[in-house]
């Protein structure tokens, strides 16, 4: 039970369980691994879950119609990630997400978080919370991209993943701040000299 216990603690962060929630709460994640490349999520299917990211790194992008790939998000451990809007409004992804770290991760569908916020309320006090946070981050990322230069925006990335990135592609991280792999070298060339 102490496996189990600090698996959801690693979840669901400062929210304790009693054993029969806790009980409940396993029996409907599945752990699934994903090794760099994989693809988890493809634009144009049904969008039935949600993960949560034990360790590993993905990203969400979106193609648009001339094929060219917009960087949405990356996703590291501690984070839930999906297409959200195609999950809450029972539509088709419009968005890929691709593992570009071998990850591990546990999935939970929309079926089963229903089942548990009726089950266990704190579930639904925890997802609301979550949910806020990724709001105010989507709109603070909207914010800068409409009102930061490509350095500004490219300081602010460092910031916040910290980690990622030397681990992931210069054409990744090019696309995420909407800019081009050359712009990308001379901000870093720039930010050296300083």
């Amino acid at each position: 039970m102490e496996l189990e216990d600090n698996l959801l603690s690693e979840i669901f962060k400062d929210t304790l369980f009693t054993n029969a929630e806790t009980s409940l709460i396993l029996s409907k994640l599945k752990k699934i691994t994903l090794k760099k490349g994989a693809l988890l999520l493809s634009s144009n299917q049904p969008v039935l879950k949600q993960y949560f990211i034990i360790n590993g790194c993905l990203r969400t992008f979106f193609l648009d119609s001339s094929g060219k790939e917009h960087t949405i998000q990356f996703a590291i451990n501690d984070w839930w990630i999906s297409d959200y809007t195609a999950f809450f409004t029972s539509t088709n992804a419009q968005m890929t997400i691709e593992c570009i770290q071998d990850a591990n991760l546990y999935e939970i569908s929309k079926k089963d978080i229903d089942i548990l916020f009726l089950k266990v309320p704190k579930l639904e006090t925890f997802f609301r919370k979550k949910m806020e946070k990724a709001f105010s981050s989507f709109q603070k990322r909207i914010l800068s991209s409409l009102s930061q230069s490509a350095k500004e925006r490219y300081v602010t990335f460092i910031r916040t993943y910290p980690n990622i990135e030397k681990t992931v592609k210069n054409y990744h991280i090019a696309s995420y701040l909407g800019i081009t792999t050359e712009s990308l070298s001379r901000i870093r060339k720039e930010l050296t000299k300083t």
